[in-house]
């Protein structure tokens, strides 16, 4: 039992019931498809609450106790674990509600915490309260879905055209509820129910809250009364009643009372209903195919009893507590009879049928005519039933064609009682009593009921019998096309009756004859037959032939009626100036001749308001002239009704604008409203005076609101700009005037008799402003004040109406005031939830209102802008600033607050919730009045939970539907539906535009952020925890909730796709912004799991509208790129491993499977690893099904086809009337466009133009259409491109900001390649959009700069292709690698000439595609390991056989890729032209065949790279000045240079250069010449240092030339003299900048890599043998070039010195300290450079020394012959300044013997590190965590940088670190080596000379050597100084031979020999180093000559 008693969290007496009623309705209604399933669980689930319908669960103790209980021991509550304790005051609370309703005390519990639950919802309400609520909703949805249950059955009346199955399923459920006694139980709560008592108990228990409370209780109890009759009307409707049930409801009728009016209530006019179609055979007429079933199911034929239970019940009972009712249903059951007679089965029943007569006479006697309009008709539910009119309808023309013989009966005593009426008249006696009115009250009632058609039946065709063919294409009655058959009897009788009647018609028929007209004729096929009998009846008959017009109902009568009064009161017309004039003798028209005059009138307006071709022919009619005569009448002293009804005529003749032009005409002429006053005339005249007077006396004022409608219909059909030319200033400027004057402004004064009319004055005034002002556009005209000439005086022109009002709204004029105040009552009269008399108008009033000021925000920025620009002294104030202004009656600034609570009434007035959104929104604009409005809002509490909730209701709007077209408003519920629909949209555009201005803004107040405090320290709730109210937020997440947990996917997104679109936007602004961010995506993640639910329904597809799918799919997935990022960051590692898995994952996921579901998944993914290929269980990756979704086609309107137009000129216009629309696109006001043309067509002339004009339009409406595909397009492709960034924009993020471990590399290479050859496939089709490639252009860089990133990381942690180099490259196969490539060249060649931008994306991805194939750098082991021939023969590697593959790839697409891309390298953008370089450079880098450079040397794309080098000197220069411009040129500089260099590497490539011209080129630069000042350095260095300094600028120009020099002197080894020669010219051309380079005081690093690179170039080619080749060149060049290339070598020298002593050290020293976290890698980049710089001297000595002899005897020498200095130097004073003692003479051999010492040190310490690191690399595991970070402290910068590196990529920087350190080891071991075997070939050469050849100067004799020399250097500088080599003493010699003996001791030469054995070993220079070691130990050791 205890489990039984476990309460129901979401209350059994309302959640079920609420579930129960949306199955219903989405089955019967919604027509879900898999709802019929659902509904039949729901019907046996909730059969016992049909059975026992409304039966509440009894009391009983054993709850009662358990309830007592829970306070104390708790109570269990389903879905809950353990009990609960419950607060005593709920328990008590319950207690009551149990007494309250009489339910069980549980049932009360689980109310009352449903209403704790459901409270936010109805802000303001206790849950007590909000238990009641549900407590009635509940029972309404119970009778709700029983209601639709019963329609959905098949029958006799309507089909709702279902599913057989669905209504199998309830026609089987609702017969056996039917055969349980369901009639008895309805009929039995009809009775019990209402809603007085039912209020009265509630208020006894305080059950009743405020007045919407009220208001809600007693329309949930009403309704749940109606839908229960309504379920007996629907049932009877389909199929009769059985026997038992008919008396039963007959007894209840029995009992019925009428209201206090004297009509039915809704409830019993249903239950009325429904015993009329019980007694209903009038169906069997139809004839249908079912009819014989339908006569086998009618009891009243098959049934005797049935019929005689019925009659006897009908005839013989007792009398009705209402006798009209009664006699409504003795003529229903009469017709039955008479119609059943008439059928075979008839014969049957003929002792009832007989009764018929008898029957009818008893229910005339009844006044059942009369109780069938006061009654029935006058109940306010029958209109809004189609087949309540329709079974009326029945019962009418059966009455008067089944009983013919009782209507002319009726006619019979209809004229005896006329001519008794007569003759008392004659005699002046009182007219008998005893008069029935039957006939009169059948004709009114037939003329009340056709009058009125909701749904637009056209029942009263059948009155009309069609004499002649209609050819009407609106035909759309029931005899549609069978004009010209037979038409039914019963129509031909029914016309018959219509036409008699008119027949010689009493005076007392008359009115009511004419009343039935009217009835008839409403409609628009009814009016023309109503138009041609009226003009029939006039004709004079044939045997009359004296010209007596026919009947008096007639056209011909009536007009002529009206002139003849027409005539007799223009006589009595006195002057205008006569005081009796204010009370006019009314004579000629009495009381009777009024009435009759006004129902003519109102006939004659029905019908010319729906019949145009009436309109016109009455009006044109040449004797009647009707509109003439009226004006005429309206000047004579006639009743304010007459007028009144005269003036509702015009109106309608008003409709026509053919007859509102004269109309208007006739008007100003007759001056109803006085517009020119007469010189002298004292007073007013006309309409004013009667309003002033007349009926301001008589307080009603129905001739002022006829004006005002006749204005409203004129104005909308036309508005003459000439009115009144030529008397006064012309224009509409009057009637504006008085309707503002003296009808609007006074309007609150009047006193008014009927209170409705007050405010049926203010809309009627409001409406023709309205009108108004909508069509006012402000023109630059209108604010030009123009005079006019009068009576040859100057007077000031009117402008507009519309510029008047805007002038009135922009104003705190009177006109706005009286506005706002409207709006105030209003809301204050709305808030009341009372109905009050003119409810309907004062609605409508403020309707207008709010419409004028929202026109007002509209216009008033064109307005204003004009105002502004004509410089007219007109004062303004713009609209949203006044409506700031403080109130007059409340003395607050509260206008806009009044606004904003229209919204809470949304539910009662959609329109006006509406117009309110949009005025808000476009207050909304103006950041500077969202902080006050906040303000405002939020000031009292009170006012701002009563405008949340307005806002949050409009949002949460059930009834909104989108997808409506505007124009279609036939259907009310439709058209609402559409109106909330739209005002959702408008809310959100709101929240949108807030949310991008600074904060506290409306946006943050309404979506529930903190805006009194940091936005940021917000803590979203769900609603109603912590006293949470419902936010816009909770609306709008609901919204799009709705459905997300079902396969489906989220239904507002196919519902309301706009809508959907909206919602997301407003969630990822959220999401974005920086301060809404962190609250809203703790909330989303946390309490909703909004992401996830929504990401795994993408992608949307909306087969009607992709644009707005699209665009949900783009904020949504921006929206997942911050999430992915955000919880990135925050290291929730479950929240993105979640998303990333759902996005990415080709395995199939279970949805939402339990925990016992996830083996299911197991098992396949272990199948698939199994199979290892992709098997069939895989899925699309979700990334991929999104990129499907976008469609990259687009299809494209073609050009316009004019016959008239000039298609040049028309797109000049379409383009003028583009403009950028609120959601960024560029499209064409449709609209303005029109206005444009039409005014176009309209000012052609002539008649040609008049006779073309139909065809003008048809090409006007053409082009229209195209614009609006044009503007079609435009939408999709935005919409496209943003979905796609959106696309891109999350792929990037997944693959960037995302944990880098959560995608295992092969899964990430995997997920690339898929996503890189989709996107490929889609962007190469033939109808890809260009718009597109951009985008997808940019996803391919990253996503192959991604793959090649990697894939390369792969390697270096898996390092080794070992077992790659079989399958493929890493885990993308080459296969995938190729394809990927072969796509990549497509694209770029798809792409064709323009598009140079996009390319350069896809160059950045072409090179980080080859990337892939680069082998990484190796450590250089110094161990030669293989032999050549093992070399060569050696298995390829997998970077080669990729890097061979790709190449063969990319050759095989021809010259058609080189053209391209050589294309791009010499022209363009500047990155394109960079990347393409960068190509191009990658390409000739592994084209072994040289294809690409013939291709670019044959071409002459090669000649032209060269010589736009010419070009970038000057912008060059300009990069030198200490603030550059732009870095561009020197960019594009230095990738030039670098490709040059690539093309110099191959020896034909250099040739190429040297033929083109290259060196030519840049000897004529002269940047090189502008050397900057290195002590400028600190003021010109860029504060961020991204830009260097002008010297380093300098140094990025210098070195690519001294490299690319280099490159061709080591390339053109065949044609080195010539390559020398042009480098020599360009060296002694800027010989002067070179020298002070090489003189550099300041050795940094820059000037180190200067010089290595100056002093190699050097080495080469200042050779004097240089010169010879250089061909011809006359002696004085040659002298000169001798000079410079002395100085070069004595520079060169000098340098020398400088770099081998001590100021070695000091730089080094000097580098560490400069820059300690790049100390390490500086101070060896600066050794390198050292070392490379010495060893090119050394190169250079040595290449002088062997250019000048190969034998020693003739050779020059370069040092002088002694050692001790050095030696010395080197020992004792260290820090004496070496350059300066250098400088001054020749260097000495000891310099080249101490540099030879230095090195050999040097190799050992080299040599032993290099080791080290060796030894490191290899156990690279095994190194302490110290270590490691140390090694990474080289490559990582910033202190705390190693810390936050993972461990693995901690490694991974070790051995990269460790690999720089082994190779720049073995790079200076190479030198260290070479710098050894150069010195001492130098050493050996010059000691061979000193000691064996030289003469000493001791000697007098000279030596032939030192001749030589002498000749050879034609110099000073060796032979003239201190310690000239030609004074070599024989001392000097001894000395040089000690000395060296000293040095070159044992020590050294062992030293020299290791090193040789370590390394020169495996170099091929073996037994070098032996050999000098042992000539030099030979030369020392030989005895002194």
């Amino acid at each position: 039992m205890a489990a039984q008693m476990a309460v129901n969290s979401g209350a059994s007496l309302w959640g079920p019931l609420k579930e129960l009623w949306e199955t219903v309705e989405g089955a019967v209604w919604r027509r879900q498809s898999e709802s019929v399933h659902l509904l039949d669980l729901q019907l046996k689930k909730h059969k016992p609450n049909f059975l026992s319908l409304f039966k509440n669960p009894p009391k009983s103790a054993e709850q009662r106790e358990k309830v007592r209980k829970a306070s104390t021991d708790g109570i269990a509550i389903q879905g809950q674990q353990g009990a609960r304790l419950l607060p005593e005051q709920l328990l008590t609370e319950a207690f009551i509600l149990s007494d309250l309703f009489d339910i069980g005390e549980l049932a009360a519990l689980e109310l009352l915490l449903a209403g704790e639950h459901q409270q936010p919802h109805f802000p303001g309400l206790t849950r007590g309260l909000v238990a009641v609520l549900l407590y009635w909703d509940g029972k309404l949805c119970v009778a709700n879905s029983l209601r639709s249950l019963i329609q959905s059955r098949q029958g006799k009346t309507f089909t709702l055209e279902l599913s057989e199955e669905l209504v199998a399923l309830t026609t089987r459920f609702t017969d056996e509820l039917m055969s349980q006694g369901l009639t008895k139980r309805l009929l039995a709560l009809v009775s019990e129910i209402s809603v007085a008592q039912e209020f009265e108990r509630l208020q006894k228990e305080r059950g009743l809250g405020n007045e919407k409370h009220r208001k809600e209780v007693s329309d949930l109890i009403k309704d749940s009364r109606q839908a229960l009759a309504d379920c007996l009307f629907s049932w009877s409707c389909q199929s009769p009643l059985a026997k038992d049930d008919t008396l039963a409801l007959i007894g209840h009728l029995e009992t019925v009372t009428t209201e206090a009016d004297g009509s039915l209530g809704s409830v019993n006019l249903a239950l009325v209903m429904a015993l009329l179609y019980c007694l209903d055979v009038s169906f069997l007429e139809q004839g249908t195919e079912d009819r014989e079933d339908l006569l086998q199911a009618l009891p009243l034929l098959t049934e005797k009893q049935y019929v005689s239970a019925v009659h006897s019940r009908l005839v013989e009972g007792p009398s009705w507590k209402v006798p009209g009712l009664q006699a409504v249903c003795r003529l229903a059951w009469a017709l039955v009879l008479r119609a059943v007679s008439q059928l075979p089965l008839g014969a049957a029943l003929v002792e009832f049928t007989e009764a018929d007569e008898a029957l009818t006479d008893q229910a005339l006697l009844g006044d059942v005519f009369l109780f069938i309009k006061e009654g029935m008709l006058g109940c306010e539910g029958f209109a809004q039933e189609e087949f309540y009119t329709r079974r009326l309808h029945s019962l009418i023309s059966d009455f008067l064609a089944l009983m013919p013989m009782k209507v002319k009966q009726l006619r019979n005593r209809a004229d005896e009682d006329a001519r008794l009426v007569h003759m008392s008249l004659q005699m002046g006696s009182e007219p008998p009593s005893s008069l029935r009115k039957d006939l009169e009250h059948l004709l009114i009632l037939i003329g009340e009921f056709y009058s009125k058609d909701p749904f637009g039946l056209e029942l009263g065709l059948e009155f009309w019998c069609p004499t002649e063919s209609l050819q009407h294409t609106s035909l759309q009655g029931s005899y549609l096309g069978m004009a010209l058959q037979r038409p039914p009897q019963k129509q031909v009788v029914l016309s018959k009756f219509v036409r008699q009647m008119g027949d010689m018609l009493p005076p007392t028929l008359y009115m009511p004859y004419l009343r039935m007209l009217k009835g008839l004729a409403n409609g628009p096929q009814c009016a023309h037959y109503c138009f041609s009998l009226l003009k029939t009846n006039g004709a004079p008959h044939g045997d009359n032939m004296q010209g007596v017009s026919g009947s008096p109902v007639s056209w011909e009568h009536f007009f002529h009626s009206l002139m003849l009064y027409h005539e007799n009161l223009r006589r009595d017309l006195p002057n205008v100036d006569a005081t009796q004039y204010r009370h006019p003798p009314i004579r000629g028209i009495t009381q009777r001749e009024l009435d009759g005059l006004t129902s003519f009138l109102q006939v004659l307006a029905t019908i010319i308001t729906w019949s145009e071709n009436a309109r016109l022919a009455l009006c044109e009619h040449p004797q009647w002239t009707p509109v003439v005569v009226m004006l005429g009448l309206l000047q004579c002293s006639v009743q304010p009704v007459l007028k009144a009804e005269l003036l509702h005529c015009l109106a309608a003749f008003g409709k026509s604008p053919e007859i509102a032009a004269s109309l208007w005409q006739s008007l100003e002429y007759t001056q109803i409203l006085q517009t020119v006053k007469a010189p002298g005339q004292r007073q007013a005249a006309g309409i004013e005076v009667e309003l002033n007077e007349i009926e301001s006396s008589c307080e009603e004022y129905p001739l002022t609101r006829s004006f005002c409608q006749l204005i409203s219909t004129l104005v909308e059909s036309a508005l003459p700009v000439n009115l009144g030319a030529g008397l006064r200033a012309p224009g509409f400027q009057p009637y504006l005037n008085f309707l503002r004057d003296a009808v609007f402004l006074p309007f609150p004064t009047r006193a008014y008799r009927r209170p409705a009319e007050k405010w049926e004055v203010a809309d009627a005034a409001l409406e023709v402003f309205h009108k108004l002002l909508r069509d006012y556009e402000p023109q630059p005209s209108d604010f030009v004040q123009e005079t006019v000439e009068l009576q040859g005086e100057q007077v000031a022109g009117h402008k507009p109406p519309g510029h008047s009002l805007m002038f009135h709204l922009l104003n705190d004029s009177p006109t706005l005031s009286l506005c706002l105040s409207l709006l105030e009552e209003g809301v204050r009269q709305l808030d009341t939830y009372a109905p009050f008399p003119g409810k309907k108008q004062l609605e409508s009033a403020v309707l207008h209102c709010l419409c004028l000021l929202e026109l007002a925000l509209q216009k008033e920025v064109a307005f204003m802008d004009l105002l502004r620009e004509s410089q007219a002294s007109l004062l303004v104030s713009p609209l949203e600033q006044l409506l700031q202004g403080v109130s007059a009656q409340s003395r607050r600034a509260d206008h806009i607050i009044n606004i904003a609570r229209y919204l809470y009434h949304s539910s009662s007035n959609p329109e006006a919730a509406f117009q309110s959104a949009k005025i808000l929104r476009c207050i909304a604009r103006y950041s500077n009045i969202q902080g006050r409005l906040v303000g405002d809002f939020t000031h009292d509490q009170a006012v701002s939970d009563k405008l949340m909730a307005g806002f949050v209701e409009c949002l949460d709007s059930e009834g909104a539907e989108e997808g409506l077209e505007k124009g279609d408003d036939s259907d009310p519920e439709k058209k609402v539906a559409r109106i909330r629909h739209e005002t959702q949209v408008h809310i959100l555009n709101l929240l949108i535009t807030s949310l991008e201005l600074k904060s506290p803004n409306l946006a943050l107040y309404l979506l529930g952020y903190e805006v009194k405090k940091p936005v940021s320290s917000t803590n979203l709730q769900d609603p109603g925890v912590l006293g949470c109210p419902r936010s816009c937020l909770h609306a709008i997440v609901s919204l799009l909730q709705r459905g997300s947990e079902r396969r489906s996917g989220p239904v507002l997104a196919r519902q309301a796709p706009h809508l959907a679109e909206l919602c997301y936007q407003v969630i990822y602004l959220l999401c974005a912004g920086s301060e809404t961010s962190g609250p809203t995506m703790r909330y989303l993640r946390t309490s909703q799991d909004f992401l996830f639910s929504h990401l795994q329904h993408l992608p949307f597809v909306l087969p009607g509208d992709q644009i707005a799918a699209l665009s949900q799919m783009s904020w949504l997935m921006k929206t997942a790129a911050i999430e992915l990022r955000v919880t990135s960051l925050n290291r929730q590692r479950s929240h993105t491993q979640r998303l990333v898995s759902l996005l990415l994952d080709d395995q199939p996921h279970t949805q939402h499977a339990g925990d016992g579901e996830t083996f299911m998944e197991e098992e396949s993914r272990s199948v698939s690893g199994f199979l290892h290929f992709d098997t069939v269980s895989k899925v699309r990756r979700k990334l991929l099904s999104v990129l499907d979704a976008i469609d990259f086609s687009q299809d494209v309107p073609e050009l316009l086809q004019l016959d008239y137009f000039e298609r040049a000129q028309i797109e000049q216009v379409i383009t003028n009337c583009e403009h950028v629309n609120e959601h960024g696109h560029t499209v064409c006001n449709v609209k303005l466009l029109h206005r444009v043309l039409v005014a176009e067509v309209n000012a052609l002339q002539g008649m040609a133009a008049i006779s073309q004009r139909p065809l003008l339009m048809e090409e006007v409406n053409s082009i229209l259409q195209q614009v609006v595909e044009r503007n079609r397009v435009r939408r999709s492709l935005s919409a496209k491109r943003h979905a796609l960034q959106s696309w891109r924009g999350l792929v990037e993020t997944l693959l960037t900001a995302c944990p880098a471990d959560l995608l295992p590399a092969d899964d990430r290479q995997l997920i690339i390649r898929d996503l890189l050859l989709d996107l490929h496939d889609k962007v190469l089709s033939e109808d890809a959009a260009g718009e597109l490639m951009p985008i997808v252009a940019g996803a391919v860089f990253t996503l192959t700069a991604h793959l090649s990133q990697s894939v390369l990381s792969e390697q270096q942690q898996g390092a080794g292709l070992a077992g790659a180099a079989s399958s493929g490259f890493a885990s993308i196969a080459n296969s995938a690698l190729h394809l990927i490539l072969r796509k990549l060249l497509d694209f770029i060649l798809c792409t064709g000439g323009g598009f140079q931008r996009l390319r350069a994306h896809l160059y950045g991805s072409l090179l980080y595609y080859l990337q892939i194939a680069q082998k990484p750098e190796e450590p250089d082991t110094l161990q030669s390991g293989k032999s050549m021939w093992e070399r060569l023969t050696a298995p390829e590697d997998g970077f080669s056989k990729l890097q061979r593959e790709n190449l063969a790839i990319i050759e095989s697409y021809g010259t058609s890729l080189m053209e391209v891309v050589c294309r791009d390298a010499c022209d363009g953008h500047e990155i394109g032209r960079m990347l393409a370089l960068a190509v191009l450079d990658r390409i000739l880098s592994i084209d072994r065949q040289s294809q690409w450079l013939l291709y670019a040397c044959n071409s002459g794309y090669l000649r032209v790279l060269v010589e736009s080098l010419r070009q970038d000197d000057g912008a060059l220069q300009s990069l030198l000045c200490p603030q550059p411009p732009l870095l561009k040129p020197l960019y594009i500089y230095e990738s030039k240079m670098a490709l040059l260099t690539r093309v110099a590497k191959s020896s034909q490539g250099a040739v190429e250069l040297l033929r083109c011209g290259l060196v030519a080129q840049l000897v004529e630069f002269q940047v090189f010449d502008m050397v900057p000042d290195g002590d400028s350095l600190g003021a010109s260095r860029d504060a961020s240092g991204f830009i260097p300094s002008p010297l380093d600028r300098y140094r990025q120009i210098l070195l690519p030339a001294l490299r690319l020099f280099q490159v061709i002197l080591t390339s053109t080894t065949t044609h080195h003299q010539q390559g020398a020669a042009q480098v020599l010219q360009w060296l002694i051309v800027h010989a002067d900048t070179i020298q002070s380079l090489l003189r550099c005081q300041e050795l940094s690093m820059g000037a180190l890599q200067q010089l290595s690179m100056l002093t190699g170039i050097i080495s080469k080619t200042a050779l004097p043998g240089a010169l010879e080749m250089g061909g011809e060149i006359n002696s004085t060049a040659l002298l000169e070039f001798h000079g410079h290339i002395n100085r070069f070598q004595r520079q060169c020298l000098s340098l020398l010195g400088r770099l081998t002593g001590s100021e070695r050290e000091r730089l080094l020293k000097q580098a560490a300290a400069a820059t300690p976290g790049e100390s390490a890698e500086r101070r060896e980049e600066m050794e390198v450079a050292m070392q490379q710089v010495c060893a090119n001297i050394m190169e250079y000595c040595q290449a002088l020394l062997l250019q000048s002899s190969p034998q020693a005897q003739f050779s020059i020498c370069l040092f002088s012959p002694t050692v001790n200095e050095q030696a010395g130097r080197d020992g004792a004073r260290p820090d004496l300044a070496l350059p300066s003692m250098l400088c001054s003479r020749v260097p000495s051999l000891g310099l080249v013997l101490f540099l030879l010492k230095n090195s050999a040190t040097d190799f050992f310490r080299f040599h032993q590190s290099h080791r080290q690191s060796l030894g490191k690399l290899q156990s690279l595991e095994q190194l302490p965590p110290e270590e490691l970070k140390e090694l990474c402290q080289a490559l990582v910068s910033g202190s705390g940088g190693v810390e936050k590196i993972s461990s693995v990529q901690r490694s991974l920087l070790a051995k990269r670190r460790l690999v720089q350190l082994i190779n720049n080891r073995a790079k200076l071991l190479s030198l260290c080596s070479y710098l050894i075997e150069t010195c001492l070939f130098v050493l050996w050469r010059h000691l061979e000379y000193y000691l064996l050849y030289c003469t000493p100067s001791d000697t007098k004799d000279s030596l032939p050597g030192a001749s030589l020399y002498r000749s050879r250097l034609a110099d000073d500088s060796f032979a003239g100084r201190s310690l000239g080599l030609s004074r070599v003493s024989q001392q000097d010699l001894e000395q040089l031979q000690s000395d060296m003996g000293a040095v070159f001791g044992e020590a050294l030469q062992r030293k020299l020999l290791e090193v040789e054995a370590q390394y020169s070993q495996v170099r091929s220079r073996y037994t070098f180093i032996q050999a000098l070691v042992r000539r030099i130990r030979g030369l020392l050791r030989q005895p002194k000559s």
